[in-house]
């Protein structure tokens, strides 16, 4: 298992992604582990290698006895970084690793290429009342908190709440009492409310309309407000926004942490194309390109390639779903086994196919789907796979 040796403690670590791709950090909130960030893994793999970690005293991290600060918190991350190498990251963090991310900014900003402030707050509340969690846990163990986390973590018309409620139970349940103390004193000190205006990282803050721990006014609405040029959105959710809004909370990342292509898409729009239908289909294409056909070719490639294959919402997977439910609804045969045969050669399955038929016979018709079924299955045969 992947641990490292951090200020004399033992921390776990999942670092996952194509080697020299842009390295983003994940940290999560108190009372949860690296685990949060799984709803986000999939997309975030196909443009970064992500770093997650379990803060001290969460997961199977150690938990040091007494209490933390936010500068261990924050030193931890560094030291993490620099065992693996690391000099330039992202870094996205939610409640308690939101307070983590303005540590950084403020003490170590050369590092940071962009931060996500998610869910929370650069003041987390009365001192009193972090005192109290402690005491309580301490006294009673995790059990005793578990009904007003998830009460906080999650909004009574969640979808999939009974799921999500069991299985962030279970973490919190998990966590060892003393490191979830030592993390509430370490929420119970910050405050970075006259210290905002000098991050100049580049900044998102994404707030839950129905969060209660950290709600827009007081929290997310200060970071928005105080640090330069930072922008935010706001999901209607409750404290983990992520969990409750995983696909939302996704693409707002990536609308923020991709880089915006310069110019004409025409190049991006290529290199969509083949990653999509591949050399040979791209370079025939190329080839038959006259006089007469070469601005739709272009055409094609800027804005249908460059513009839309390339938005990060949606997965290539899906796109190719997508392209193949209209083609067969429309009757765009020669189109739909274009996109059939590229798919079959990247990630799509015949278990794809029959699904996306079935549901063209409902919505467009038996007719066009009895079409499309006879072309897959030739297809289907052809490599195989029939």
């Amino acid at each position: 298992m992947p641990f490292a040796k951090v200020n004399n403690l033992r921390f776990y670590y999942r670092l996952e992604g194509a080697p020299g791709a842009p390295v983003l950090v994940l940290s999560h909130s108190i009372g949860t582990d690296h685990g949060l960030w799984a709803p986000q893994m999939p997309d975030l793999l196909q443009h970064f290698q992500v770093l997650r970690y379990d803060t001290r005293g969460h997961g199977a991290s150690d938990a040091s006895a007494g209490e933390y600060t936010i500068e261990q918190l924050g030193r931890d991350v560094l030291g993490l970084v620099d065992i693996l190498r690391i000099s330039k990251f992202a870094f996205c963090g939610l409640s308690m690793g939101g307070a983590v991310g303005q540590w950084l900014a403020l003490h170590d900003p050369d590092r940071l290429s962009a931060l996500v402030l998610a869910n929370t707050s650069p003041q987390f509340g009365p001192p009193a009342n972090w005192d109290a969690r402690r005491k309580t846990v301490l006294e009673n163990g995790m059990a005793a908190v578990v009904e007003l986390a998830m009460q906080r973590f999650f909004s009574p018309a969640a979808n999939g709440r009974d799921l999500l409620v069991s299985a962030a139970t279970s973490i919190l349940l998990g966590t060892d009492p003393a490191g979830y103390a030592g993390c509430c004193s370490a929420l119970r000190d910050v405050d970075h409310r006259g210290q905002l205006v000098r991050i100049r990282t580049p900044t998102l803050v994404i707030a839950g309309s129905k969060d209660v721990s950290t709600p827009w006014e007081g929290h997310g609405e200060v970071l928005a407000r105080e640090i330069p040029g930072a922008k935010s959105v706001r999901l209607n959710a409750a404290h983990l926004s992520n969990l409750e809004r995983p696909r939302s909370f996704t693409v707002a990342l990536l609308d923020f942490l991709l880089p915006v292509p310069d110019g004409d898409p025409l190049e991006a729009g290529f290199e969509a194309r083949r990653a999509a239908l591949g050399d040979a289909h791209v370079d025939s294409a190329i080839e038959a390109t006259t006089d007469f056909t070469r601005d739709f070719q272009e055409l094609i490639t800027r804005f249908a390639w460059g513009t839309i294959w390339t938005r990060p919402g949606l997965d290539r997977r899906t796109r190719r779903l997508l392209a193949l439910a209209m083609m067969a609804a429309l009757g765009r045969w020669e189109e739909f086994s274009t996109h059939l045969r590229a798919g079959l050669s990247h990630e799509l399955e015949p278990c794809d196919l029959k699904e996306v038929l079935l549901q063209a016979a409902i919505y467009a018709g038996v007719p066009a789907a009895n079409t499309g079924f006879h072309l897959a299955s030739e297809e289907l045969n052809k490599v195989g796979l029939g």
